[in-house]
């Protein structure tokens, strides 16, 4: 009965879009720009040690808060993904060679950040026959041989629904497994169209099934609506998804997918708590929330 109640509330209330120049966000979307003494340091270690983060590379909006406070997500198998999705500001083309020595650089930033809870994520590496699997598992078991305490949670790709390669990440056994649903399935084709969503779901389900805490995010302001927003959590709670994001798509670029809407602070209040009566035991909701956002606190 609390289930119903809480969606009955949150689907009677209208959808309208918030009507504003297309150069202005509101209020709620404005952030400090970077900076920082600590901010200046690990953007120098990660250039020294020739890594990149999924902070800079996607334009996250936190990265001021997060960088400031001493974590950041590692983004290995390079700076160059082969999917063209049309809502992310990482670069697309053909990656150059994978870095054989990167799994060591990502354990030894760990380490010299001092860092308790780490989290890595990568680019989609389709035209290697592992996407990118063998290096992931590496990078998990050198981070934990050089890092003994340090908790890791990874947001991996779909590898293309090949279980095999999910295996090779499974095996190395991240403290949390992310895999971003990033929508609905209805705008699959146009945000992600090199993606499946039962893909996902897969993905999702085996990692659980195999003793994984588990974890997902969806961007909001796309054009779904949020009878397709519950059913997906739904879907997620089904193949019983322990933590989930929700924020606010930004579009980084002219050239990439429009804001449809952008969602007040108390729609995302009402999903969080019609996420946390489905069961989910953790739900970050926030116009600016992040898959990695808060992560320490996920562990």
């Amino acid at each position: 009965m609390l289930i119903e109640t809480h969606t009955q509330s949150i689907l009677e209330l209208p959808v309208l879009p918030i009507e504003l120049p297309s150069n202005r966000r509101p209020e709620w979307l404005k952030v400090k720009a970077p900076g920082g003494e600590t901010y200046a340091q690990l953007k120098t270690m990660m250039r020294s040690k020739a890594l990149h983060t999924v902070c800079e590379e996607a334009r996250c909006p936190n990265i001021a808060e997060c960088w400031n406070a001493g974590t950041a997500t590692f983004m290995i198998l390079g700076d160059t993904c082969t999917r063209s999705c049309g809502f992310c500001a990482v670069k697309t083309g053909r990656p150059m060679e994978v870095d054989m020595h990167e799994p060591l650089h990502v354990a030894e930033a760990i380490q010299q950040m001092n860092l308790k809870h780490a989290v890595i994520t990568s680019v989609n590496r389709d035209e290697r026959p592992d996407g990118g699997a063998d290096i992931w598992a590496e990078t998990i078991l050198r981070s934990r041989e050089l890092n003994p305490g340090v908790s890791i949670e990874v947001l991996i790709p779909d590898f293309k629904g090949k279980m095999e390669n999910l295996q090779k990440v499974i095996d190395a056994r991240p403290d949390i497994l992310n895999h971003n649903t990033e929508t609905v399935p209805r705008l699959y084709r146009k945000v992600r169209p090199q993606g499946k969503y039962p893909w996902t779901l897969a993905l999702l389900k085996e990692c659980k099934s195999q003793g994984l805490r588990t974890k997902t995010g969806i961007m909001l302001g796309l054009g779904e609506t949020k009878e397709e927003i519950i059913t997906v959590m739904d879907d997620l709670r089904e193949v019983e998804v322990d933590i989930l994001t929700l924020g606010q798509y930004l579009q980084p670029t002219k050239n990439h997918l429009p804001v449809d809407r952008f969602v007040h602070p108390s729609e995302f209040d009402e999903l969080r708590e019609i996420g946390m009566s489905k069961g989910f035991k953790i739900v970050e909701s926030g116009p600016l929330v992040r898959s990695s956002y808060h992560a320490e606190r996920h562990i």
